[in-house]
């Protein structure tokens, strides 16, 4: 008797601590996902930390948060017509709908619609290259004012869903240099509620382009 309530006791924390474990795990793979995006940034001669790249300590993130990664439903939009997206250089860049994405979070439902760029996809290096460009309530508050975009591949695509990671949303370049064709998120992605994951408001000093 004494032994199985030595089991029943111990029970509980192990499984707190494969928990413990999971989560441990999920931080460290967002903190790498990080620091690898930062060096490509830095090391991108088109970036805006090209020639600035100390004050790359100043990019500011949300703690990972495994609760706003989200299965969503993917439903494609073969027939979406073509359209000219704007730009916050005044310029616009042409765009496809290639699916809406429907998930639920913090029990609601919600859908954002994700894009292929048409000129990008004409490169074999990008033709499979999908676009996520979103606002939310925490925009022009605790995240830049424009949104932040997230990348993905039709690969991404399993079964007809797909692993969304708001730990893993970044600022357009726009958020720290002018001179830069970032383009708007659409009004059909600005989400009515805050999410507080992924990468901050950028407060360092203004930028030049390259």
């Amino acid at each position: 008797m004494g032994y199985l309530k030595i089991i029943l006791i111990s029970l509980p924390i192990l499984s707190l601590s494969g928990h413990a474990i999971a989560q441990s795990g999920f931080k460290r793979g967002i903190k790498k996902h990080r620091a690898e995006y930062k060096e490509k940034f830095r090391k991108d001669s088109y970036s805006p930390f090209y020639h600035h790249p100390r004050l790359m300590k100043k990019m500011k993130y949300y703690s990972p948060r495994e609760d706003y990664m989200v299965s969503c439903k993917v439903e494609l939009t073969p027939n979406a017509e073509p359209f000219d997206l704007a730009t916050y250089s005044g310029k616009t860049k042409p765009f496809k709908q290639y699916a809406w994405l429907k998930f639920e979070l913090h029990g609601n439902s919600y859908k954002l619609a994700i894009y292929q760029n048409l000129n990008t996809i004409r490169n074999p290096l990008y033709r499979t290259y999908l676009f996520l460009p979103f606002k939310d309530a925490t925009s022009g508050e605790e995240t830049y004012g424009g949104g932040r975009y997230l990348d993905f591949k039709t690969s991404d695509i399993q079964d007809g869903q797909l692993l969304l990671d708001f730990n893993k949303t970044y600022n357009p370049y726009c958020a720290y240099s002018d001179g830069y064709n970032c383009p708007i998120p659409p009004t059909e992605n600005h989400l009515p509620l805050a999410i507080p994951a992924g990468e901050k408001m950028y407060k360092g000093p203004k930028l030049s382009r390259p």
